[in-house]
């Protein structure tokens, strides 16, 4: 009757009760304050409207709230409930201005029949709240459970034996395809299906998903028959996008009458009489879907099944992502110590997140080049063994590496007993020739200590010569897909070169362009300048007096 508000929900206190599990206690309620019958979806409480999980559904379409028309049929759970206006002489309450009230004409299960129009007859879906974080519960209005309550109470319990077994099993297991071994067993133990999927998105290596577009990485069969059936399965790209994109898992009971399976005729021509499509879903990503099907042409799945491989592929994901957690890593550390060997740590970060600004080809930029050789190498190598001559190399190498990365240089090669360092690749800075001229007097001053080591060790102490030129080169990967090398190439690198050549023991040769790039702030003497080969001027040479 007109004037009050009819409630509509599975607690007993409800106006309209409908015992079904997937009504909520309080789930959607009748305004009738004012000139007409408005179903409202949800309950208030202190004030504020809360929605109901499973939604309210009117003549086949979800709705939030809807001003009711006679004949008005509106579906919640698997319970119907016809609206009908009667006349006022048809009433029993003889106040005036009263022509209308709500009858339930109907609130028996009669089977899912939502139909939400864009999705054809996929019936019911799962958001990824949900499918995260759904607890079913029973009532505790009444002090004995009710026949139904039992049934479903014992359904639960097979479903989390089910899931315990998996989570326990799970955590032992890190390879992508016996995680998904382990999933569908216990989905054919929990289901009905006949054959299920799983399908992987491509993620980058810092872990993001790359698109929606997924690889097969496991199918399986109930039944040997259908095995044909299974090596050249379809699966509806419409739904699996869907699935992804708005996380949530969907069940179709009909594929022939379903919208979303138009244009695929394979699907239906295999016999597909029912699906279910759940993503592989986490906090931070959805790394794929789990695709189930029945081809039973008399039986489909039911709410239960949507709900148990959501769950299972829920749990399925966290070991998916921690697994690809785990190789990610463990080829950043790989990355790490191979890279950490000739680039100082900040390049290493930079490189590994971001690895595509490091391919094969280059840019041209400016940079300052190190050049260091040592002096009268080769005569010692010929009178000492090989063994110290490598150990000599290695104490000068380790020594020299060090001063580079901590002036923010790349170690570009070891050239024999000579090294090359980059200053100002990957990243450019104002700074990068002063850093060079100070890593280039780090070294030298480093060798007075260094020498007095190896001749405590028994070597004969060493000179070296260093060179340093600034200009732009092409800095970039050089060399083949299957190997290749960060370096600098051009006339910038050839001519710090030819300085280092021309630096005897103890000396450091800068050209013009450093001094000047370096704002002409370190000490150095005017040589002579250098005739160097396919140059047309002499190159202005100066000594860098650091003793």
């Amino acid at each position: 009757m007109p004037g009050r508000t009819y409630t509509i929900g599975r607690s007993k206190e409800n106006d309209i009760v409908l015992n079904d599990r997937r009504v909520s206690r309080k789930h959607a309620f009748i305004d009738a304050t004012g000139a007409h019958f408005k179903l409202v979806d949800g309950y208030l409480e202190n004030g504020e409207l809360l929605r109901s999980v499973n939604r309210v559904f009117v003549n086949g379409s979800a709705q939030l709230e809807r001003i009711l028309e006679s004949g008005d049929v509106v579906a919640i759970g698997e319970c119907r409930i016809t609206f009908k206006a009667l006349s006022t002489s048809a009433q029993t309450d003889n106040r005036p201005g009263i022509d209308a009230q709500p009858v339930v004409a109907s609130a028996v299960p009669v089977g899912i029949q939502y139909d939400d129009a864009p999705l054809g007859h996929t019936q019911v879906q799962m958001s990824a709240k949900e499918i995260i974080g759904r607890q079913s519960h029973l009532s505790m209005e009444s002090a004995s459970a009710t026949p139904e309550e039992i049934k479903v109470l014992k359904r639960k319990a097979v479903m989390l034996e089910l899931l315990f077994e998996m989570s326990r099993t799970l955590g032992t297991v890190f390879d992508l395809k016996e995680i998904f071994e382990k999933a569908t067993d216990l989905i054919f133990r929990g289901t009905p299906a006949d054959r299920v999927v799983a399908l992987l998105a491509d993620e980058t290596v810092d872990g993001k998903i790359l698109d929606y577009s997924l690889f097969q990485i496991g199918a399986k069969t109930r039944d040997a028959q259908f095995q044909n059936l299974t090596d050249k399965l379809t699966v509806s790209r419409t739904i699996t996008q869907r699935v992804m994109r708005e996380k949530v898992a969907l069940l179709s009971q009909d594929a022939k009458t379903d919208a979303q399976f138009s244009g695929a005729e394979s699907i239906v021509a295999q016999g597909v009489r029912s699906t279910i499509c759940a993503p592989l879903i986490t906090e931070s990503n959805v790394h794929g879907v789990i695709y189930a099907d029945r081809l039973d042409p008399f039986a489909a799945f039911s709410p239960d099944h949507l709900e148990l491989i959501s769950a299972v592929a829920a749990q399925t994901a966290v070991t998916v992502e921690t697994v690809r957690a785990h190789k990610r890593l463990a080829r950043e550390e790989v990355a790490r110590a191979n890279y950490s060997r000739f680039m100082p740590e900040y390049v290493v970060k930079q490189l590994l997140e971001n690895p595509d600004s490091f391919r094969l080809g280059g840019v041209n930029q400016k940079i300052t080049v190190l050049f260091a050789d040592i002096r009268g190498f080769t005569s010692f190598s010929e009178t000492e063994n090989p063994e110290r001559v490598v150990g000599l190399l290695n104490r000068y190498f380790t020594a020299m590496t060090e001063i580079i990365f901590e002036h923010g240089g790349t170690l570009d090669k070891y050239i024999g007993d000579g090294l090359m360092a980059i200053f100002g690749a990957p990243t450019a800075t104002p700074v990068d020739a002063v850093n060079a001229v100070k890593a280039a007097v780090a070294m030298q001053k480093r060798l007075i200590t260094l020498n007095e080591e190896l001749r405590q060790a028994g070597y004969s102490p060493v000179k070296v010569g260093i060179g340093l030129h600034t200009g732009v080169a092409t800095i970039g990967y050089v060399g083949s897909e299957q190997r290749s090398e960060y370096t600098a190439i051009g006339d910038t690198v050839n001519l710090a070169a030819r300085l280092e050549q021309n630096a005897v023991g103890g000396q450091i040769l800068v050209s013009e362009a450093t001094v000047s790039a370096a704002g002409n702030i370190f000490p150095v003497t005017v040589l002579e300048p250098l005739a160097v080969k396919n140059r047309l001027q002499p190159v202005a040479l100066f000594e860098l007096r650091w003793a």
